[in-house]
Order: C-alpha cells, then structure tokens, then sequence
C-alpha cells in the first residue's frame, strides 16, 4: 500500500472518532503551545537584555572606590577615597590597550527653561565618554578638549529631556539654567533606552566634569579634583584581563596600597553582565526542555491509550484485511502514521495557540517576543516523534494479530 493511500485511511479513520481524537491531542496541544509561547518570550527577553547590555558599552572596564568600614560595618559603596584627574590621566598614558577613558560624577539637579523645569540627572563626564559608551549626538556636537580644560558652561541633553523640557524643538543653541549657572545646550544624544536595571539612559544630561565640580557640587576636601567612578574602553584586540591587571597595578601604586594589604577599589568586567545573563538563559532553557518533555509524554501516553483501544475496536477490520491479502507490516504501518498524523494535528493546533499568545502578550503586555521558524520546526518534529514513538507498540500490537481469531471477534 503506497503512504498516500494510508495516510488517507489514517484521516478518514480519524475522522470517524472526531471529537475523541481532538480531546486525545489535548497533550500535544498544549505542550506545544507551551513551548513555543515559552520560547517565544524567553528569547524576546534575551534579545532585550543584550540590547540593553551592549547599550552599557563594549570591552568596558568600570572602576569604583570600595566601602569603607567602621567597627566592622560598611557605610556605603564608594565610600573610600575617591578617583582623581591624576588617576584618569596615568591609565591612559601607561596602559596601552585603553582606546578611551572618562571619569562619572552624577548629581540629580532641576533644569529650568523659560516657565518649565524638569528634575534629571546631571552627568559631569570626559570629552572621551561617547566613545567610551559607545553613543553619539544625534544632532549638534559633543564639547571638546579644550572646553573641558576651560570648564565651559556647555551641554548636551538626551532625548527624553529634549521631550520634556523642549517638547521635541530644536534646542540647540539655546541657554538653560541647571540650579543659578546658565548652560549653552551644544547637542542632543541618540536614543540609548534603559539599562538592564530598567533605568532611563536618555533622562540625563552630560557638561564637561570640571564644569560640574567647579559650579555645581561641593569639591572633596581630600580629593578636590575628583571624578567619580572611571569607565575604561579597552582596545578589541586586546586581553581585557591583562588591562585590567595593569589597571589595578596603577591605581595600588597611585593610592599607597601596600603588598600585604587588600584593595580600597575594584575593577568591574561588564562582560560579567553578559556572563551571568548566560547562565541565567541556560537555566531557563533547561526548565523549558522539562517541561516540553513532560508535556509531550504526557500528550504521547493519551495517543498511545486512544491507540490500543482502537486496536481493540478495529479486530474485526484488522483481521478481514489479513484476510485478503494485507501484510502485517501493512497493518503496522496503517496505525503508526495515525498516530503520527494524529500527533501532528495537535501539533499544528499547538503551534498556531503558541503563537496567537505571543502575540497577545507582545500586545497586551508590552513584552518583546521572538518567534524562531526553527523552533516551529522543532515543536512539529518532536510531536511527530512522539507519535512514532507511542505508536509503535499499538501498531505492533495490531500487526501481530491473529487474523482467524481476528475475524471471529465480535
């Protein structure tokens, strides 16, 4: 008998049983389903979080004083003594590898144009943190070097104050006050989005970090030329590893940290992000395989069930196609592809439900979804799987009986 010709036989027979065929692939259905819609979500929000990782900066090192402490108990992150322009300036003379470097000194501050204010993060930054971040001016231009050796009262505005403050006109040009100081705004950033702790990269402004220590905080007494904490860009091609070492090397020698003595600092790798997101999506893709195996053996014991008693319903029929000519294997094949088929349409009924729930959560939700054509692909296979693998000891069973006994049953 050619597959065609059984393929059908396996519909029309299907067909009879209807209702209790569609209820039989409820387990492959919704395995299916969960699966894809699993998937779907998972890898939406991976994409999101290394979106929103590589939005930090590539090859980046972060430096940060360490917590002090006081009768044992820490009184805060940053609180040891802070970086210095001397600090900035010998790691990008004697380390090499550095492509860019920019110290941080955030304050929150009100910004006041005309009869409209709005309360944002004011940033004091290098002439070199574009590079370092990664992240360009949309429109109008980055301050220099030599505005920022003059502390030049300039500024350049991300997209979410040039929303609210300047409701989207063209800004440049035009003069607001950040506490009592006037600020010439010289450029507006691109769009950047959030960060993976949900934080709004595009609610700040950047002035040169002189300007920010000169006019708009109170300087350290110990450190008057402080800079935050120090972003390092390193070079692609080099050891990100080594750098850091030759880092920490500098900056022990810069702060009187003796050999036996633990550091005051720490150096951050922020492909650590990236590492720790691995793991995490590693995690859940286990989680997912468990439970798309549970799901489909599940579904595939409920086709193996349905199976058997349609073997036992079927004896007459069996027997009267022995009877005339049918070989066993016939018989074998008739009800493996059943079973087949019968999982493949839970598996399309599945897979169509994944990927309306996708959608409805991207909608509803406001969730990012990715919908992979290879998982599709997958789901359908392994459901087909499952019904060869559950069908076959049915279809065994059938082929294997008696055809005289077989047409005696009643």
């Amino acid at each position: 008998m050619r597959l065609l010709d059984t393929i059908l036989l396996a519909i029309s027979a299907l067909r009879m049983n209807f209702l209790r065929s569609i209820l039989t692939t409820l387990g492959i259905i919704i395995g299916v389903a969960s699966v894809i819609l699993m998937v779907a979500v998972a890898e939406g929000a991976r994409s999101e979080v290394e979106k929103r990782i590589s939005s930090l900066g590539s090859n980046l090192l972060q430096l940060r004083p360490g917590s002090n402490r006081i009768r044992g108990r820490s009184v805060g992150a940053d609180s040891r003594l802070p970086f210095s322009e001397g600090d900035v300036s010998d790691i990008r003379k004697k380390v090499p590898s550095v492509t860019a470097i920019s110290g941080h000194f955030r304050r929150n501050g009100t910004i006041v144009y005309r009869n409209t204010d709005w309360l944002t993060n004011i940033d004091g930054v290098h002439s070199e943190y574009l590079q370092v971040r990664d992240w360009a001016v949309e429109i109008g231009r980055f301050f220099g070097e030599r505005e920022y050796q003059a502390g030049a009262k300039v500024a350049v505005i991300g997209t979410t104050v040039a929303r609210e403050l300047f409701d989207d006109e063209n800004s440049i040009g035009i003069s607001m006050r950040i506490g009592d100081t006037p600020f010439e705004i010289i450029g507006v950033l691109e769009h950047k989005g959030a960060t993976p702790s949900g934080r709004d990269q595009d609610d700040v402004i950047l002035v040169p970090l002189s300007t920010l220590r000169s006019r708009l905080v109170k300087r350290h007494k110990l450190v008057p030329d402080q800079v935050g904490y120090v972003s390092v860009k390193i070079d692609e091609t080099e050891d990100l590893s080594e750098a850091k070492e030759d880092i920490e090397f500098i900056l022990r020698k810069r702060r009187g940290i003796k050999n036996s003595k633990s550091d005051n600092f720490y150096v951050r790798d922020v492909s650590a992000y990236q590492f720790a997101k691995t793991e995490t999506q590693q995690t859940f893709s286990f989680l997912l395989a468990a439970t798309a195996i549970i799901s489909l053996i599940v579904g595939g014991i409920g086709i193996m069930n349905i199976m058997l008693v349609s073997v036992t319903e079927r004896t007459r029929e069996i027997g009267l196609r022995m009877a005339v000519g049918a070989r066993r294997s016939d018989i074998r094949t008739q009800f493996l592809v059943e079973a087949v088929v019968l999982c493949l349409i839970g598996g399309i009924i599945g897979t169509v439900l994944g990927i309306g729930g996708a959608m409805a959560i991207a909608l509803g939700a406001n969730w990012p979804v990715l919908i992979s054509p290879e998982v599709l692909a997958l789901a359908l296979a392994a459901a087909a799987l499952t019904g060869i693998s559950f069908g076959f000891f049915p279809a065994q069973r059938a082929a294997r009986l008696n055809p005289i006994e077989a047409l005696r049953s009643e």
